[in-house]
């Protein structure tokens, strides 16, 4: 074993099947550094929390578990890494990656070299739409977020306002890589099917400095409620210009990015970020009967990181990789045909995870039991308010 490998423990205590191994090597393709490094950071919390897991309890079929890291800081980068992960350290598996972008690119190296990805926190459909053999998804998808913040709109936010959904105006703005714009596409497609009014949608660069013209936009255009995909910069800079605006419409609800983020409420302050809403992966205000065996994780995240978690991207990173490591170390061997046989196999039952859902993979390898939660920032807190099996709060409106 290197120094230079980040060793963690983990585990099953599986035993070996056929002969011993130096080490189970595998890849941690986050973007550790640049604009995303924040939640590709807090995202790659997660998968070391899971191999800290499945090495504490004897690795993967009698080996620990070594995880290689690769910053996937662009699509270029994330490119090289995946060659140098494979070519250079010999990982068996690559996982990450939060990005929707870097896994596409990335993806397409492990694909020719027939390695196995694992996607623990990217929803852009392309993902799994390009009908690959070893990549899979665990996290849910842009599809399972659109519809969820269209449907909590529809069903929840607005009777609890007195409001018609159809009556309500709907603004969409959006980041306009993969994955806002997938997010937004299906946003604006169960809209139509709810019978809701879309009057705006807007894409824009992740990395914008000014957005006041889209908020002047919105506010023009009598926009009741907004829809925003994004990252934690655009996220930050929207609420604090439409802040700054004036602008109230009766509900803002993020998809996901910053708005889940704690950073984000210490950013903007909580008089701004009371009672906007998120969809997102699962949190951590939520019903603990919906998410067995969440305390533990957050036991051993603040064991490790000496505080609380950023966002719900850690923990949808550690319930899919501990999901994809058991799976493994249940099968015969780390060849990729075996692993891929291994996680073909796996029939995990909704309410058995620690996000509330279980894992088993489709035709085209995503996660068909993965699915998005709503929540509302609530005194500071981001709470979970949909669906009512998971919620621990009322919707709150405003005063």
């Amino acid at each position: 074993m290197t120094t230079r490998s980040i060793l963690l423990g983990t585990a099953l205590g599986l035993t070996l099947a056929g002969s011993a191994m130096a080490d189970v090597k595998i890849g941690s393709l986050y973007p550790f550094s640049g604009p995303l490094a924040l939640l590709g950071e807090e995202s790659a919390r997660g998968l070391d929390l899971a191999v800290d897991r499945i090495n504490s309890e004897g690795g993967i079929h009698g080996e620990q578990i070594v995880l290689e890291r690769g910053d996937a800081v662009d699509n270029n980068q994330a490119i090289g890494e995946a060659r140098r992960l494979i070519s250079l350290e010999g990982v068996k598996a690559v996982f990450g990656t939060y990005s929707s972008s870097r896994v596409i690119a990335a993806s397409q190296v492990t694909e020719l070299a027939g390695i196995p990805y694992f996607e623990l926190g990217a929803v852009a459909d392309e993902v799994t739409g390009r009908g690959m053999t070893y990549l899979f998804r665990t996290n849910p998808t842009a599809e399972n977020m659109g519809i969820a913040i269209i449907d909590m709109l529809a069903d929840q936010i607005a009777p609890a306002a007195g409001k018609a959904p159809e009556d309500l105006k709907i603004g969409i703005i959006y980041e306009d890589s993969s994955y806002g714009t997938s997010v937004a596409g299906h946003e604006v497609a169960h809209a139509k099917e709810r019978g809701l009014n879309v009057v705006l949608k807007s894409g824009y660069p992740a990395n914008i400095v000014d957005m006041s013209s889209l908020v002047l936009d919105l506010k023009g255009k009598g926009v009741d409620v907004v829809l925003q995909t994004s990252y934690q910069n655009d996220t930050v800079l929207f609420l604090q210009q439409a802040n700054e605006a004036g602008y109230e419409p009766m509900a803002i609800i993020g998809g996901g990015g910053g708005y889940s983020m704690q950073p984000t409420a210490d950013a903007v302050g909580d008089d701004v970020i009371d009672g906007i809403y998120d969809v997102d992966f699962t949190q951590y205000a939520i019903n603990p009967d919906f998410t067995p065996s969440i305390e533990t994780f957050l036991d051993a995240y603040r064991a490790k990181y000496g505080e609380e978690p950023r966002s719900g991207h850690s923990l949808t990173n550690y319930v899919g990789a501990l999901a994809v490591l058991q799976a493994i170390g249940e099968g015969e061997g780390v060849e990729p045909d075996q692993i891929v046989a291994s996680v073909k196999a796996m029939d995990i039952p909704d309410g058995s995870t620690a996000a509330g859902y279980g894992v088993k993979f489709d035709d085209t390898n995503q996660n068909e039991r993965a699915r998005m939660m709503g929540m509302q920032w609530q005194d500071g807190k981001l709470v979970t308010v949909y669906p009512s099996d998971a919620a621990v709060a009322e919707i709150r409106l405003p005063e």
